[in-house]
């Protein structure tokens, strides 16, 4: 293994290859091996409908990318690409006549997790931890130097070939809208944004070409490639929005947990060394810990977030999905409802909050990020970084906050 990153997976506090997962498929793994849960195989899809209704993910979260940048890229073009299927935990990806299911997911301690699912029919199928091959690119630089997610953005080719020499893109909510989805399939309305996406690089060299106009305000793909292989017709606008927002924060949260656990390790050493009392803070650990867990609440309030100039509308049934799964106050209000009109969210706050990864971060971590948003979403924090938080979102969220997460209320300043 090589790259940025690599170093930390071996760290004493992480022991990422010499530890037992506990995420998504774990889990469902176990209820395989012990008869609770059986797997149905269909000859045309094989496992992937029998694995979202296990996973609880909609079908409408379908995206389709049919650029070569997976493990699975020989098989992967613009006539045959490859669908993702996706909750707020795990990613499914699909390859029409592959032997495998590729599977991405996250635990809570060890961050991206990676698997392999033969599509063939056995009794109780088994999806195979994978580690060094998927880690040579999901923990390095593109993930933040932990092991994690990656969506990305290319100039592709008539085969789906990325033009690397053109330039690539990590997408993100602050990506230009003009840089997202290079290499996927578009379907929804945008107005007069353009993306660039359904379309090929032409061109040499660093001068590509890509016709942006042909591929804007696509509400089907039939005209485009044959989707008879899928689950769904789409390449839903919203899931791409809402896949980029989780897949960049997803790292955050990984980053915040394994540095923190990093440091507070490394602190507990010392002290007991130069013989301070236990629990003593060196001014460098709360350094560190405010260094990745900053950029993660700033994450969580889409600071930087790039705003619509004209309202966005899905495809799939998406957007009503994702929104019905959302834990609601005592006023119905929720972190999931989307907006589509100004920006993603109708109130600027991630539901990842509420995630199994979010919950699992080590207490100084914890304690630093809710202490943060206290003072943001109460407007003792005044700088001009979070003057996009009108006194109506931050009103919102903390009162959301209070009603949904209990443990919130436990960091309110006196």
């Amino acid at each position: 293994m090589t790259g940025h990153g690599q170093d930390d997976l071996e760290q004493d506090a992480i022991q990422y290859l010499n530890t037992e997962p506990v995420d998504p498929i774990a889990q469902l793994q176990k209820e395989i091996d012990a008869g609770r849960v059986k797997l149905e195989f269909d000859k045309k899809n094989g496992y992937l409908r029998s694995v979202l209704k296990s996973l609880r993910i909609t079908p409408s979260s379908q995206v389709l990318t049919f650029a070569k940048t997976s493990l699975q890229r020989e098989r992967i073009n613009p006539r045959q690409p490859r669908a993702l299927y996706f909750n707020d935990q795990t990613y499914i990806g699909f390859v029409q006549d592959s032997p495998l299911l590729e599977i991405s997911t996250t635990d809570p301690q060890l961050g991206g997790t990676f698997y392999l699912l033969p599509q063939t029919p056995v009794a109780k199928p088994k999806f195979v931890r994978q580690s060094y091959e998927c880690l040579q690119c999901h923990s390095g630089s593109l993930t933040n130097g932990v092991s994690g997610h990656i969506m990305r953005s290319v100039y592709p080719r008539l085969d789906g070939q990325p033009e690397f020499r053109a330039g690539t893109f990590l997408t993100s909510d602050q990506s230009p809208f003009n840089e997202r989805w290079g290499g996927w399939y578009v379907t929804g309305k945008h107005g007069f944004m353009r993306h660039l996406g359904n379309a090929m690089a032409t061109g040499d060299g660093e001068t590509v070409l890509m016709d942006r106009e042909a591929g804007a305000n696509v509400t089907e793909l039939n005209k485009i490639v044959d989707v008879s292989p899928y689950l769904t017709p789409y390449s839903d606008i919203v899931a791409l929005m809402a896949l980029g927002h989780q897949v960049n924060l997803h790292n955050m949260i990984t980053r915040a947990n394994w540095h923190t656990r990093m440091a507070t390790q490394y602190e507990t050493q010392l002290n007991k060394e130069l013989g301070r009392p236990a629990g003593s803070h060196l001014e460098s650990t709360l350094s560190r810990i405010k260094s990745v867990c900053e950029p993660l609440v700033r994450g969580l309030l889409f600071y930087k977030a790039e705003p619509f100039p004209c309202p966005i509308t899905g495809t799939s049934g998406y957007t009503e999905a994702f929104a019905k799964q959302g834990i609601t106050d005592t006023k119905g209000r929720s972190l999931r409802e989307f907006d589509l009109k100004k920006r993603l969210f109708k109130r600027p706050c991630s539901y990842l909050i509420y995630s199994p990864e979010f919950s699992a971060l080590p207490p100084m971590a914890k304690e630093y990020v809710y202490r943060r948003l206290w003072e943001i979403l109460s407007n003792t924090d005044k700088s001009a970084d979070f003057a996009y938080l009108s006194e109506a979102d931050c009103a919102a969220i903390r009162e959301i906050l209070c009603d949904t997460k209990p443990e919130f209320m436990q960091y309110k300043p006196k």
